[in-house]
């Protein structure tokens, strides 16, 4: 199975030179490891139930993501981003990099990375004309996705795993991590920054927007829109249901919504689901599908517990095993890995909110960003813009990393010399409303 995935995984990798699409070797090596998988199992029932179960974790994600791209899609059909794209004054491209990356930042932590990153690059497309530059601030968004779902519980899955099994509490969360993650931002914008891509460029980008005039009642499709993408978390918290099911809320909201003030306008069929529908990216849905039904495949069959109980015998010291882990979700999904990290080791070992949790939920959210396919926000990216494995690798990759192991030092810099700074910013609202 180890031996598949890798041929898989480089069929996705090189996507480009062998000219099969990624989306059909995912799905191709997802089914071809649980059929190994099956034949492996003690028993046939034994496989079907750990599929079950598989299936019902990677559809939830996936229709989230359905659900979010046509809520964006919507929204984008009404020009509805044009209220956002317009309060972006500045056309200067060292600017707008760190004007980007730092409201994705601060989206993701109330939203999760995923649906900020489908935003963000929707936004994308109405700021900047396709070029390099656009691609870079496309993976400017993945790691500040990344980066800002990592110091909140609702911003990244990994985070909220954690949080809903007990091992890290809310606030001394975002007390512990909201400066490593700005760090791990910070670094690779002040890196990309000096780049020939961004300080390169002698003027000012061009507006793509000003052409354009918003949809009748666009106003009110945007802050419905947007509305139900914040409410997911809120729903989550008031129904304990999963979030998927918060998403295909404010679809269903959204839908009725634009059938209503648009009935019997013929020639604004666009403007509704259905025509939405046809335009989302499908095939990265599809794509999402194969790697997730891929690695659990791994899940079941131990492989990933092997690889967990490895870093334990080998690894002394609980940072390098955060690290390793952060590292390891730049390759594989970063789910599995810290669901076999909270198996290896409980509350007895670790207790809640001690240093190796928050670690490992840092490490984990900003690991991904070090490849394109480690994140569901890069994958996201990836089939929206069209990037291909290499040139994230060859571009954004090594100041990924640079931020990641930036984030990690400031973490242990905070914790063993006690540096205070973090933890009094974050209690100043709490005094001041004592």
């Amino acid at each position: 199975m180890a031996l598949l995935f890798g041929i898989g995984y480089a069929g996705i990798i090189f996507e480009e030179s062998i000219a099969f699409n990624k989306s059909g070797v995912g799905l191709l090596m997802a089914v071809s490891l649980w059929v190994i998988r099956s034949i492996g199992a003690p028993s046939p029932d034994i496989a079907v139930s750990e599929l079950t179960h598989a299936s019902a974790e990677v559809s939830e994600i996936v229709f989230f993501l359905l659900g979010a791209m046509t809520i964006v899609e919507i929204v984008d059909a009404h020009q509805g981003f044009k209220l956002v794209t317009d309060n972006i004054t500045t056309r200067k491209p060292r600017t707008l990099l760190w004007v980007v990356g730092f409201v994705t930042f601060f989206l993701s932590s109330v939203l999760d990375n995923l649906t900020s990153t489908i935003v963000m690059v929707s936004l994308l497309r109405k700021l900047v004309p396709p070029s390099e530059y656009r691609k870079l601030l496309g993976a400017v968004v993945v790691i500040a996705a990344n980066a800002g779902g990592a110091w909140t519980p609702i911003g990244d899955v990994t985070t909220t795993m954690l949080w809903i099994h007990g091992q890290i509490s809310t606030l001394p969360t975002m007390k512990g991590l909201i400066l490593p993650s700005a760090v791990s931002l910070a670094v690779p914008l002040s890196l990309l920054s000096l780049t020939s891509e961004v300080n390169g460029k002698g003027q000012d980008l061009p507006n793509v927007l000003a052409s354009e005039q918003m949809a009748p009642r666009g106003q009110l499709v945007f802050s419905v829109g947007i509305g139900a993408l914040i409410f997911v978390p809120v729903f989550k918290a008031l129904t304990g249901l999963p979030p998927f099911m918060g998403m295909l809320l404010g679809l269903g909201v959204l839908w009725i919504l634009t059938d209503a003030i648009h009935y019997g306008e013929s020639e604004r069929q666009r403007l509704k689901v259905p025509q939405a529908l046809s335009r989302i990216d499908t095939q990265g849905a599809l794509f999402f599908l194969g790697i997730l039904l891929s690695v659990s495949s791994l899940e079941a069959a131990g492989l990933l517990r092997e690889l967990a109980n490895y870093l334990d015998a080998h690894i002394p010291n609980f940072e390098l095993i955060a690290s390793a882990i952060g590292v390891g979700s730049a390759i594989i999904d970063n789910v599995p890995l810290v669901a076999a990290t909270m198996g290896m080791y409980d509350l007895s070992s670790f207790p809640q909110d001690n240093e190796f949790w928050q670690l490992v939920a840092f490490c984990a959210g900003t690991g991904g960003s070090m490849l394109v396919i480690g994140s569901a926000a890069g994958v996201a990216f990836m089939g929206m813009e069209k990037v291909d494995f290499f040139w994230y690798l060859r571009k954004v990759s090594g100041f990924a990393f640079a931020g990641y192991a930036a984030g990690i030092a400031a973490y242990l810099a905070i914790h063993n010399f006690s540096i205070s700074l973090p933890t009094t910013l974050a209690e100043l609202p709490a005094l001041s409303g004592s």
